[in-house]
């Protein structure tokens, strides 16, 4: 008979399963525990994938005392009672297995193991080749030439490497383990021998009938334990020995049970098993089997999106298919590629399988899923080695979906991905950067109807989120190969949407694209951050705030916890406390004690408590968490940089924000001064001047502003010169603060109210202050009502390069959203220009210094700067360069101009 048999040891892969995911605290949405069950219907995967002509039976401990028990009360005394979150699991489980289609075994009285040992006996007489799937070496002794076995970790034993583990022959093992005993089992064995000792006699004396008929010639104190003992040594053999003669529920040889799918379903959705309820597909609705749960019809018959249908989706387990695939991908004029991998820590994410679609084939290729019973997978290198000039060649065209993440992944294994051609999440963007968040799962919602397999569904939420690595193939693979072929479909929409606009097209191909090499190159620059500086600070700042509680318990005349929203309510606004009236209420009415109703208040306390959040917000955000944000391997600080990540084309970046220092202050000047230049080398720090206001000057044709810049002037003082009609050798600083304030403000659409918060002056002289800017500035005032006009007309406004910001409130009945919008619309030309700038800079910076170049390296770009650290022989040379190219990088009516400072520090570069 050629059928393949697999005996599934379901016990032990059940406690294996729940102590493997008890840190993950799987459970479906009610909370009830599902992590064992999981692990054990993964594995039943997991063999269904490796041998999928095999049938497949799962056998467990019945409840209750068995045989052994009858011999030895004792047997398995020491063991704790399972764990009520273990126990709970046990029956869904059965009834899981049962739905799946396959014999299941319980039988009472005996243990799994001499159901197994009945099974394996019985298919070893029909010549059936047989795989014991268990990491029991008890279950060793059955290993024959039709019987091998499957250990957890997907190692096969056959009758050699049963001698090469154990020492000794599978018919041997039933002599070994009585002799040692097991004290997991509280088998007794003989005191005092080990496995050492006990492999040395039966290589002496063959058995333990051997061994007992010489125990005389066994000299020392081990001698005399084996002698006194023949009664525990007799025992133990009959407590180990197997059962063949297990009467059997059912004939394994000719009974098929069959699948449920409705009640499987139901199961799967009732314990949170998402992907394996989608896997299902199309369930029949007529529930047939009584007992299970009815479940919404639309919620299982989800139809597939049609055109997914057009592409096949294959794993490659075989080299030869790998092989055929690798000439494709060498033979194609492009294809779309995307990675699974550890982590989104770049630095230090390892790859758990590559992806790929040509034409309308997508393929998973597997290399390090390490979870129990992972089937085997391709050489990791092998398939590193080969793909790699395919990567690295710049006539084939890749696509992709936020390829810089996946260049950096490539980058930590030697591989430069080149011939980069369209990024769906960067086309999208630029297209319409509000349109959508740009992750995978909402273009396709938005651009395509279609919902995706999300991580979550395979790898679960939050704490209990597992990595790729340990998502099961049969999951991963189809998660995998719908990422690339929704990056096809998106990639084919939005060309054509995007052909539609030149300007935004250009955008894409000139700016965008080519960034991504940029950005990947400074990301992993990094730079070099002194945790001792930051240590220092922090005990200043801890000392800052302990002089401020007690400053704070003085005048609330109790202590109090500042962190406490309750406590500082009640002190603030109590009749106890200090009954002051509140400016803003929560929404269940309550006094709000956020940072701008707080502001509202005028009194000293509150003055303290906003001082102790700031610096407990700075201690918790930079003092504590930069240090730990350093990388292992490279000793230095690694952000990400987000192209799609803010409406009006700015990069925006995490892990550490640098855009969020509060460069002004003090102690943001402190953390600054942490970022430092590596021995011989020193900072550059390039910093547009006024950008903003430039632009606005070249945008509005303001003659006053044209003039003021042309000639080099300082641009505040000219415009309080003209606010206040005064010459400018009379200008105060305060002239100049209030108007600096107006200068920017305004740009930000800032009302008189705004402004005279800010500069502390009524309402009424902001408003005089703001008629006498417009009053000189009168084509600034023409730019803005002409923009707010434009902006309602057209829905959107636009950068000098024609990066397009659409305002979808711009003409909504709410008053506030709509003022919202006008606001944006005068400001969003500026700042989109400004961030179009500098990413033109960046890009003719780069493309000066080259590939590999040892005296500088691009560090950081931090709102309008850009941070270099070089060698300081070569300092002052290279900083006269990056501020040329920095600015000509576009041309305006006047001139950009860039301020650049030398230092060992960041802040010393200031």
């Amino acid at each position: 008979m050629s059928q393949q048999l697999i005996l599934l040891d379901g016990s032990a892969f059940l406690f294996r399963a729940y102590f493997s995911t008890l840190a993950q605290n799987l459970t479906n949405e009610e909370g009830f525990p599902t992590g064992a069950m999981f692990g054990v219907i993964n594995a039943i995967k997991r063999l269904q994938n490796q041998y999928p002509e095999a049938k497949l039976i799962a056998i467990f401990d019945a409840k209750g005392k068995n045989h052994r028990h009858d011999i030895y009360p004792e047997y398995k005394a020491h063991r704790k009672p399972a764990e009520d979150d273990l126990v709970v699991q046990i029956e869904p489980l059965y009834e899981i297995i049962r739905a799946m289609g396959f014999h299941f075994m319980c039988v009472p009285g005996v243990e799994a193991d001499d159901v197994i040992a009945t099974l394996a006996m019985v298919a070893d007489e029909q010549k059936m080749q047989t795989i014991i799937a268990s990491g029991d070496k008890d279950l060793m002794q059955l290993v024959s030439d039709n019987i091998s076995q499957l250990d957890m970790k997907g190692k096969l034993y056959d009758r050699q490497t049963v001698i090469e583990k154990m020492g000794v022959a599978p018919e041997h093992i039933l002599d070994l383990l009585a002799l040692t005993g097991d004290s997991a089992d509280n088998i007794p064995g003989v005191p005092s021998v080990g496995p050492k000792t006990a492999l040395k006699w039966l290589a002496q004396f063959k058995s333990i009938a051997g061994i007992k008929e010489n125990a005389e010639k066994i000299g020392g104190k081990v001698g005399e334990k084996l002698r006194e003992n023949f009664d525990k040594l007799d025992l133990s053999y009959q407590l180990v020995q197997l059962k063949f003669d297990v009467e059997l529920p059912c004939n394994i040889l000719d009974d098929e049970p069959s699948a449920n799918d409705v009640k499987l379903a139901s199961l799967y959705q009732q314990y949170g098993f998402a992907a394996w309820l989608k896997q299902l597909g199309s369930v029949p609705a007529q529930i047939t089997d009584t007992t299970a749960t009815p479940i919404a019809e639309t919620e299982i018959k989800k139809p597939i999106t049609e055109w997914l249908k057009e592409y096949t989706q294959t794993v490659i387990f075989e080299p030869t298919d790998f092989d055929d695939l690798v000439k494709r991908l060498e033979s194609c004029k492009n294809f779309v590629f995307d990675l699974e991998t550890t982590s989104l820590d770049y630095m230090n994410a390892k790859i758990v399988g590559w992806v790929f679609l040509v034409d309308k084939d997508s393929f998973y290729i597997p290399v390090s899923h390490d979870y129990l019973d992972a089937p085997k997978q391709l050489n990791f290198d092998i398939v590193l080695t080969l793909l790699k000039p395919i990567l690295e060649n710049k006539s084939i065209g890749k696509i992709g979906q936020n390829l810089k993440y996946d260049s950096h992944i490539l980058a930590n294994y030697g591989i430069a991905l080149n011939g980069i051609v369209d990024d769906t999440m960067l086309k999208s963007y630029c297209l319409n950067s509000v349109a959508s968040r740009h992750n995978m799962d909402d273009l396709s919602e938005h651009y395509l109807g279609h919902t995706t397999i999300h991580f979550s569904d395979i790898a679960g939420k939050g704490k209990k989120q597992i990595t790729f690595n340990q998502v099961s193939i049969n999951d991963g693979a189809p998660y995998a190969c719908e990422d690339v072929i929704v990056t096809h479909k998106l990639n084919e929409v939005l060309a054509q949407e995007l052909v539609n606009y030149a300007k935004l097209y250009k955008l894409y191909q000139m700016i965008e694209l080519p960034l991504i090499a940029v950005l990947v190159t400074m990301e992993r620059n990094g730079v070099e951050l002194d945790a001792t500086i930051l240590g220092k600070q922090q005990f200043d700042v801890a000392a800052q705030m302990e002089i401020i509680k007690a400053q704070a318990f003085e005048l609330a005349g109790d202590a109090f916890n500042l962190e406490s929203p309750k406590q500082i309510q009640q002190i603030l606004f109590s009749e106890e406390g200090l009954g002051l009236e509140p400016k803003k209420k929560t929404p269940k009415g309550a006094p709000s004690t956020n940072e701008e109703a707080l502001k509202l208040l005028d009194h000293p306390l509150v003055d303290l408590i906003l001082s102790y959040r700031t610096l407990t917000k700075l201690n918790s955000t930079y003092l504590e968490a930069l240090p730990k944000q350093i990388d292992l391997h490279t000793k230095r600080l690694h952000t990400s940089y987000h192209q799609a990540g803010t409406a009006t084309g700015r990069l925006s970046s995490s892990n550490p924000n640098l855009q969020n220092i509060p460069i002004r202050s003090e102690q943001g000047a402190k953390i600054r001064s942490a970022f430092i230049a590596s021995k011989g080398n020193v900072i550059i720090a390039a910093d547009y001047s006024q950008i903003e206001l430039r632009i606005m000057a070249h945008i509005s044709q303001d003659e006053h502003l044209l003039k003021a810049f042309n000639n080099d002037e300082d641009v505040h003082r000219a415009t309080a010169s003209m606010m206040f009609n005064l010459p400018i050798e009379q200008i105060t600083n305060d002239h100049r603060r209030k108007a600096k304030a107006i200068n920017f403000g305004l740009i930000y659409g800032m009302s008189a109210f705004g402004l005279a918060k800010q500069i502390n002056v009524s309402r009424t002289e902001a408003k005089q202050y703001i008629d006498a800017y417009f009053a000189n500035y009168p084509s600034v005032l023409n730019y803005m009502d002409s923009t707010k006009e434009l902006a309602k007309e057209k829905g959107f406004v636009e950068t000098l390069i024609g990066r397009r910001l659409y305002l979808p409130q711009i003409n909504a009945k709410n008053k506030m959203l709509q003022q919202h919008a006008l606001r944006t619309a005068i400001n969003a030309p500026m700042q989109g220009s400004s961030a179009d700038i500098i990413k033109q800079a960046m890009l003719d910076v780069n493309a000066w210094i080259g590939k590999n170049n040892p005296d500088i390296k691009m560090i950081m770009q931090v709102h309008d700067e850009l941070v270099f650290e070089v060698n300081a022989s070569k300092a002052d040379e290279f900083a006269h360069k990056i501020q040329g190219l920095m600015e000509n990088a576009y041309p305006l009516d006047i001139p950009l101009k860039v301020d650049v400072g030398i230092g060992g520090s960041w802040q010393e570069a200031h």
